[in-house]
Parts: structure tokens; sequence; C-alpha cells
């Protein structure tokens, strides 16, 4: 393992499958992320406007860079049908230096 920040892993949700996967296509034809994982369906419960809110949602779990973020979180503010979708990003500190240098390869503008 090494590390290197540059590496992020970029959490979203969607309400659909048919939309993660569209967001998912879009996000890896662009180059904007070398990979997105659609992961199983999970219930999520928030406060949204005042009001507790129970809903199923497509977790996305999105490898990118630093250099490629702001891009792909203006790609997901574009495609995502919430008014504020969650968009998250986490440093990857360390990881297998021959799949981090593949995310760097193929996230190159």
């Amino acid at each position: 393992m090494t590390a290197d920040s540059d590496t992020l892993l970029v959490f979203t949700n969607l309400p659909d499958r048919a939309s993660a996967d569209k967001l998912a296509g879009e996000l890896v034809s662009h180059s904007l992320a070398a990979c997105v994982n659609i992961l199983s369906p999970c219930s999520s419960v928030y406060r949204w406007k005042g009001d507790l809110q129970r809903d199923e949602e497509h977790p996305l779990l999105i490898k990118t860079t630093r250099e490629r973020y702001a891009a792909l979180e203006m790609a997901i503010r574009a495609a995502h049908p919430y008014e504020l979708p969650e968009i998250i990003a986490v440093a990857a500190s360390a990881g297998l230096p021959e799949y981090l240098a593949w995310v760097a390869q193929e996230t190159s503008p």
C-alpha cells in the first residue's frame, strides 16, 4: 500500500436503479470516474424540510482523482434528480499502487 491523496472515493445516492445506471455510465464515459460501483438498494432515513423521510436509494461508490473532482461534482449535480444531492468525497490514504495508477490513467482529461 502507498499513500495517494490524489485518489478520491465519492459517494452519492440515486432514487432508482435506472438513474444510478445512467449516471454511472455518463461518469465513466466522460473519464470523470475510473469505476462506479452501484451498490444494493438501501433504506435511508433523514429529515428534509422539517419532515422525517424514509426512502429506498441506490448508493454509488465512485473512484476518481482530486484533479477531476470539480468536473465530476458538476456532472452529478446536472444529472441528479434530487434538489440537494449527497456528494461526499473521501481521500484514499492508501491502496494498491497499480490500482491507484489505473484510476489516475482512466480519469486523465
